[in-house]
């Protein structure tokens, strides 16, 4: 634990030592805003609640998410200091899971500042606070999710953009597989466990579920599966590399 500590501090702090940190939440909090209170029609509706808030998040972090997760692995692979880093008395899990958390905290960070909205639909009404709460956990899964499939494709190649390139495809596919845009690409073909495995692997469909207060086992596991499947084929790409 003390050498992920070590990463995880190196990492997390980086962030605040480039304008990176200020952009993405900037930008971040910026995004949220507009589509909850514009596009999401909050005054419109005449509820207080933060659904279109919440709502949107899927596709917030469709973008920003592999914007955070590229520079993970590729920018050491490209700048040389993966090998450095490969060479100090630390795992490939342990540094794998350093990184990881560092992104994924700071994500947290960026999802926390938003509690001003929280504070306002208290203020204009009465809302359920309990769902409310709910829907953050499982944003906040939701971002682990997407970013440990960033994490893994970042360490697949030096180049960035690529890197991203690949995760939004990934993360877009996982978005929708239980939409007939993707069932549709299987049923004919497929066993029907195979496309029902498939329909289960929906983000928007774990995260929905969440987000209207319901904190089922089934979800918690569904994410905490996915990103532990995720972090070891990191892991495995890592290795690859290495001995290469």
């Amino acid at each position: 634990m003390h050498n992920v500590l070590v990463i995880f501090r190196r990492e997390f702090f980086s962030y605040f030592a480039t304008p990176l940190a200020f952009v993405f939440i900037v930008i971040f909090l910026l995004l949220a805003g507009v589509f909850a209170f514009y596009l999401g029609g909050f005054y419109e509706r005449g509820q207080a609640d933060l659904a279109p808030f919440f709502n949107y998040h899927p596709w917030l972090y469709l973008f920003l998410i592999p914007a955070l997760s590229m520079r993970l692995w590729a920018e050491e692979r490209k700048s040389g200091s993966i090998e450095l880093l490969m060479t100090l008395p630390v795992t490939v899990w342990q540094a794998v899971i350093g990184k990881y958390l560092a992104a994924w905290c700071f994500a947290g960070v960026a999802l926390l500042l938003t509690f001003p909205m929280w504070i306002t639909v208290n203020y204009l009404g009465d809302p359920d606070n309990g769902a409310i709460f709910a829907a953050y956990i499982g944003s906040f899964l939701m971002a682990g999710g997407l970013l440990a499939i960033g994490a893994c494709l970042s360490a697949a190649t030096r180049n960035q953009v690529i890197a991203f390139i690949f995760t939004v495809v990934i993360c877009f596919g996982f978005l929708l597989s239980g939409f007939p845009l993707v069932l549709n690409l299987f049923e004919g073909w497929a066993p029907q466990p195979v496309v029902d495995a498939i329909a289960s692997l929906s983000f928007l469909t774990h995260f929905g579920s969440i987000s209207k207060g319901v904190i089922d086992l089934r979800d918690l596991l569904f994410f905490g599966t996915l990103i532990a499947a995720w972090l070891a084929a990191n892991v495995i790409v890592l290795e690859m590399k290495k001995a290469d």
